[in-house]
This record gives structure tokens, sequence and C-alpha cells, in this order.
């Protein structure tokens, strides 16, 4: 592939609006353990689905610029702007500097003194620092990508808007005068030195809606900083790229649902991974795939709490739903229900804007892996299994001997069945987990035929997945084209020698751009490189024993975040845009466990 650097990933932070659209790079996101709102570097908040991250979203400018939604919060003349989310928190704190003095924002969406709220709740905290800044603001619901129309309705109580079952109020203290112009809210003021003024912005779905007083919500701030403070003091990572991995777990924990303990995948649906809009998904669900890498990364943070919920939802989910494996489940643990395509622009007008996921029903081998490898590590850290769960596991691993042998649609979820070989290696991995799990006592079941089957499954990808001739692993039997999940599979322990080195030299080769790779062969005219593509290439080159490689490629990769440390599913190859969904748990969890592999293969020798 000819070699291309991407511009420097800053390059579009600052750039202008297109047509209503920010850059997805210039997006920083901030939640409560239910939704995730994404805040631009001009201060307008363009997605904030209510009350959860699956709900339907009154603020989605993101998508449909002029009929969306936003909370919008800046000064009105020229300035200058730095932000940052405060130490150990996904609260968000921004400066902005005018001729004439300085005040800084603080954006959190407010949690309880014993956790979530039960309704969403925003706060835009303004607090003078010198001089004076006039800033002006706007809430403006939006028609649910849509679907609805905005109403203002006035109550005795206060004015609040509705969109359909979504409700929504503003609360303000010290942004007065306010002016209401139908379901939009807006007003200016001015900050003086040590003044303190907060915007509100309330939300429920199907539900009576809360009322806040103004100082119990500036209080809400506050608590919201103190409670994430406490999370991350029981987070324990001291390794290389510590910063990059602390924020990459706060990135994780916005998107750990915690009504159920299930992990979203993204925050956000349609963001598209071209400008052609044929590959515009909807992530807001919870993926078997993501939910494994992510336990390995929580036990190691020794986060005990999330590890559990996230165990013990997935394996609760899979019992109630019977036989089959479905790659992922809604945020509730029901199925996904189809497909619905909304009739709005999209990000730059780059449609489809979509709400649900067509990938529901295939057949990808590889989930028995990460099921199993969720459960291998649950145990290592000292835990049992329960009665259902080793009863589950033991029908999952003979399931596991019968389906290897099938054709499925791969990890990347393509519409073509083939003999994928990682799908073969993700049934090996399940079948020697599930041998390990037998010899702790913790499952029964027929381990000769497990033994017998990864055997077999070793032979099939020594005589089928590996082309001698290439002399790389090829993505099937079928086709020379490479597949850069091979890349996980030195992490799973399925090889770290000779032939993985070789393949790992011909992604390199093949599917590199700088420090950014491609999903497999092809793809350069029809997507942007895969950003955890990237991190697991990081990952296998620790894993056979080149570290100085690993290291010098996870140094660049970290620096291809934005400005506040997050990732989006994809960077561009000609510009270093981020495209994709955002932020994009695969993309953070990649980064976490390659740090975390380079460290441990560095201490192993």
């Amino acid at each position: 592939m000819p070699e291309r650097t991407p511009d420097t990933p800053d390059s579009s932070d600052n750039a202008e609006r297109t047509d209503g659209y920010a850059p997805l790079r210039s997006y920083a996101a901030i939640g409560d353990g239910r939704t995730v709102a994404l805040v631009g570097r001009d201060g307008r908040i363009d997605w904030l689905p209510v009350p959860s991250m699956d709900s339907p979203a009154p603020f989605a400018s993101i998508l449909d610029a002029e009929h969306g939604g936003h909370i919008a919060l800046k000064p009105t003349g020229p300035a200058h702007m730095e932000r940052r989310y405060l130490p150990g928190t996904n609260v968000l704190c921004t400066t902005w500097t005018t001729a004439d003095g300085e005040a800084t924002v603080t954006d959190a969406m407010a949690t309880g003194v014993a956790g979530r709220l039960p309704w969403a709740q925003l706060g835009r905290c303004v607090q003078g620092v010198r001089g004076a800044v006039e800033f002006e603001w706007a809430v403006q619901p939006g028609t649910l990508l849509g679907q609805a129309r905005p109403e203002r309705l006035d109550t005795v109580n206060g004015s609040i808007v509705a969109v359909d079952g979504v409700s929504i109020a503003i609360v303000e203290l010290g942004f007065e005068p306010v002016h209401e112009d139908g379901p939009r809210f807006s007003g200016r003021f001015r900050t003086s030195e040590g003044s303190k003024s907060i915007l509100s912005v309330i939300g429920t779905l199907d539900e009576p809606l809360f009322i806040p007083d103004p100082h119990e919500t500036m209080r809400g701030v506050d608590r919201t900083i103190h409670n994430w403070e406490t999370w991350s003091k029981e987070f324990a990572y001291d390794g290389p790229w510590a910063d990059a991995v602390h924020r990459s777990a706060l990135a994780l924990k916005l998107l750990i649902f915690a009504p159920t303990g299930s992990i979203a995948a993204a925050a956000t649906t349609s963001l598209p991974e071209d400008d052609r809009g044929d590959k515009n998904w909807d992530y807001r669900f919870a993926w078997v795939r993501d939910l494994a890498y992510s336990v390995r990364a929580l036990t190691r943070f020794g986060l005990r709490e999330e590890t559990h919920a996230a165990v013990s939802w997935l394996m609760r989910t899979i019992a109630d739903n019977g036989d089959g494996m479905p790659i992922f489940y809604r945020l509730s643990g029901a199925r996904s229900d189809g497909v619905v395509e909304r009739d709005v622009p999209g990000w730059r007008g780059i449609g489809p804007v979509t709400e649900g996921n067509r990938a529901a029903d295939q057949l990808q081998l590889g989930v028995w892996g990460d099921v199993f490898d969720i459960m291998r590590q649950y145990v290592a850290q000292g835990n049992v299994l329960d009665r259902q769960t080793a009863h589950v596991l033991e029908r999952l691993a003979d399931e596991a001997c019968h389906k290897w042998v099938e054709e499925d649609s791969g990890m990347w979820e393509l519409q073509e069945a083939h003999h994928y070989t990682t799908s073969k290696i993700g049934c090996w991995q399940a079948l020697d987990a599930a041998i390990e799990l037998h010899d702790k006592g913790q499952i029964g079941g027929p381990r000769d035929k497990w033994v017998e089957n990864r055997e077999l499954i070793e032979q099939w990808v020594a005589e089928h997945g590996w082309n001698e001739e290439l002399g790389h692993y090829v993505m099937h039997p079928d086709t020379d084209a490479l597949d850069a999940s091979i890349l996980l599979h030195a992490s799973s322990s399925f090889d770290r020698g000779p032939r993985m080195s070789a393949t790992i030299d011909a992604i390199r080769e093949q599917l590199s751009v700088g420090p950014l790779v491609y999903r497999y062969s092809g793809l350069e005219d029809e997507e942007s490189p895969f950003v955890a593509c990237s991190f697991w290439l990081a990952s296998a080159l620790a894993c056979v024993g080149r570290d100085g490689e690993a290291r010098a490629l996870m140094d660049d990769m970290v620096a291809q975040g934005n400005d506040v440390g997050l990732f989006a599913e994809m960077i561009s190859a000609d510009t270093g845009e981020f495209m994709g969904n955002l932020p994009q748990g695969l993309s953070h969890l990649a980064l976490i466990n390659a740090a975390i592999t380079i460290e441990e293969m560095a201490r192993e020798g």
C-alpha cells in the first residue's frame, strides 16, 4: 500500500462548522452511567438521548443540524478556548478568555448521592475568573430524528418542552433574562470576578418530570465531581501510557449502562465510516465481543463491581434468550428488534440515519471465544461460577464443537459467509477456556470431546488458514486477503511464533498507512482505518517479542486521540479526521489492553 501519513491529529479540532456540523474530532463526552452527551469545542451540545443512551434524542443536531436540537453556551464575541477533563472525572472544564475577561464552564451529567439520578440532568456551571465575559446560550429541543414536533407547555410550576414522550425542563440561576420563543429558550448574561451561574436541563421519558431547586443543581455538579474522583481512586494502573489508559478507562465507564451492567459499543448512531454513507450503523447495543475485552481491562484495574455486573448480565442474558449465540443485545438484555431508518440528513448530510442494527441474526463463531474468555478471566480473579452459568457454558462448549465447521459472517459482520480463519480460532479459544474451567472444577461436560475438537481446529487453521506461498494467515481459504482481526490471536496465545510475526509484517506492508490500520484487504477506497486494529497490532508485536516496535506504534497511536484523549471508531488516512461512532468502546479497550499486554510481555521477558 502506498505510504501516506495522516495530517496532524489536532488539525481539525479548531475547524469551523460546515453547514452546522462540527468535526467529529471536536467532541468531548460526559455521562452519568445511563446516557452520554457530546460537547463540541464551541460549547454546543449536539447529542443527548434522554434518559438512556439508546433512548430518543431530543438533542441530536450532530445528525440533523437544522431540526435535531442542541444546547448552546459560549461567549458572544471572539474568544480563546482551552478545555480539559477535571482529573479523574468525566466532567469537562472549558476556559474562555476574551479581551474583557476570563470565565470557565464546567459541564457534567449530574449524579446523585447514591449514584445515578432517576432522571437525566445536565449541569452547565459558569464561573467568572476575572473581568467580565458576555455569554449567549440556547436550549432548543429537536424532533427526535424527525419523529415529533417539540411543544412548549406552560404549567403552574414553569414552562417545559414535550417532544412525544420526552419531557424537558430548564432550570437556571444567574442566566436571566430568559427569552422564550415557543419550545426554544435563550438569553445572554455577563460574568464578573467570582460570579457563579448555572443552567440545568432535566429530562424524562414517559414519566413525571422532577424540577430541582437551582441551588441544588449547583451542588449537584460538585457532588458529581466528587463521585467521579471517588471512583477513580479505586482504579489501579501505573504502567506506561498511564494518562491515556486512565482516560480510556473513564471513557469506557461512560459506556457502562448502570441499570443492567451491560456495556454499549458506542454512545451514538449513524456517524459515517466514509463519505458515501453506505456504512452508517447504530452502536448503542451491548456487543458480546466488546464486553469480553472490557472484563479483561476492568479486572486488571481492580474494578470489582463493574466486572461482576457485566459478567452476571451477560450470562443471565444468554440463559434467558435460550439457544443460539446472538452477537449483541439491547442494553436492557432484550434481543434487537430490527432496523428503522429516520428521514433526517445525517452528519454533514451523509445518511442514512438508522436505529437498530442489521447484524442481529448473523452467525459469528468468534463470539464463543469471547464468552469463554470472559469467564476464564473471571475465575482467574478468584471467583466461582454458579450452577446455571456452568450449565450454560457446558452447552456452549458443546455447540462450539458442532458449529466450528460451519461458515459464518466473521468478526466484521460481513454479508458473505465464509470459513473465516479468525472465526475458527475463536472456537479454539472457547474450547481451550472450557477445558481450563473444567480442570479447575468450575464446569462439567465432555472434556475429551472438547480436546479433540480443539486439536481439529488447530489442524484446520494450519492447513487452510495459513498460506505457505504468501507466507501469512489469510482471511479465509478462498482468498489471498489479509484480516487484521488475526492479530487478536497473538494475545489469545493461539500463535506467538514465526507465522504470526510474518503475518504482522504483511499487515504492516499491505493494510497500514503510517500508524493506522485497515480492517482487511481492499478497504482503502471504502472506509477509513479502524482505530482498534492499530492497538491490536501493537499488542501482537509485543506478544511475538518485538517490544521496541510495539512501543513506537503505541506512542504514535496514543497521539492520534483528540484534544481530550477520546477516540472514535476510525481515523481518516488522508485528513486525520475522526469517522464513525464515538466515543468508541472498542478503540479505548484496544488501547487499554495494548498497554497492559506490552507491560506484561516486558515483565515476563
